[in-house]
């Protein structure tokens, strides 16, 4: 028996796919703006996702989950319900770029989360890594120098919160199926996310409803696709491609929206994904189960 060959050209194309599928995602959220409240733009935008989840069903009953397992699904929902809510708020208070760049830290996130919370040694190459990702922040950020609005801090905490989110999911994917862990994250976030959208409630148009659920569609399908592109090809290829999400990002924000070009945003972005890069490639030449996740993986 011998592994698929690696089609480094294919899993190149599909990563491309799948950033367009997410930049997609940015700039439906960006467009519809914020007359929904960011609770329950995220409510509905999961509460239609439902639908992706009916292939699913069959793996769903067969589950027999235990009272561990049902606690660390709820936990991950909880974390990941606060960081779409922060994402929500984030795409409304600052430009697109931003936005994209300050998600590249969520796999930062995730690397310090695994050496505090499961063990994972890091070595200075990976300490040295995480500090080129910090000082990228604080290039993207330039506190004293401009002021930091509170989408900058939401972004802050988006990322950690998609880190937990991320870090459990490696810990369930040990125990269930990927189809019950794809399927639980999704009820368990629509059913967190009721009640902060009844707080504040403000009934949808049938156009904000369809923004929606293209939203849904095109999350669903940047997680398709991506799947397809480590099928065909390491993550140590793939990854470089994502810094291409923060390209056309910008060019959004300046075709679209009238966002200016921020060349700090785009020098602090390429220094954190640089970080997840060597991060990433140090664990492929360790041949050590890999821990950092690839930069949309975190994604909503």
């Amino acid at each position: 028996m011998t592994s698929s060959p690696s089609r480094p050209l294919v899993a190149i194309f599909w990563m491309l796919v799948t950033g367009f599928c997410f930049v997609a995602v940015t700039a439906l959220v960006k467009y519809m703006g914020d007359r929904i409240p960011p609770a329950e733009a995220a409510f509905l935008r999961y509460l239609l996702g439902l639908v992706f989840l009916l292939p699913m069903l069959p793996a769903l009953r067969a589950a027999h989950l235990t009272g561990r397992q049902w606690r660390l699904f709820t936990l991950r929902g909880a974390c990941h319900s606060i960081g779409v809510i922060l994402w929500f708020f984030a795409m409304t208070r600052i430009p697109i770029a931003e936005v994209t760049a300050m998600n590249y830290l969520a796999p930062v996130y995730v690397s310090i989360g695994a050496a505090l919370f499961l063990g994972e040694r890091l070595a200075m190459r990976r300490i040295a890594a995480i500090a080129v990702a910090l000082i990228g922040t604080a290039v993207i950020l330039r506190p004293g120098f401009r002021e930091v609005a509170p989408g900058h801090i939401a972004m802050l905490f988006c990322a950690v919160s998609f880190a937990g989110s991320y870090l459990l999911a490696k810990i369930m994917a040990d125990e269930a199926k990927p189809a019950v862990v794809v399927a639980m994250l999704s009820i368990v976030v629509t059913i967190c996310l009721a009640p902060f959208a009844a707080a504040n409630w403000v009934w949808p148009t049938g156009a904000e409803l369809g923004l929606l659920f293209l939203v849904a569609c095109f999350a669903t399908a940047g997680h398709y696709t991506m799947t397809m592109a480590f099928a065909a090809a390491p993550v140590t290829v793939t990854q470089p491609v994502t810094f291409l999400q923060l390209v056309w990002a910008v060019l959004l924000g300046v075709l679209v929206f009238a966002e200016p070009v921020d060349i700090w945003v785009i020098l602090g972005g390429a220094l954190i994904l640089a970080a997840v890069s060597f991060i990433t490639w140090r664990e492929a030449v360790l041949k050590r189960r890999p821990i950092t996740p690839p930069s949309p993986a975190t994604k909503l």
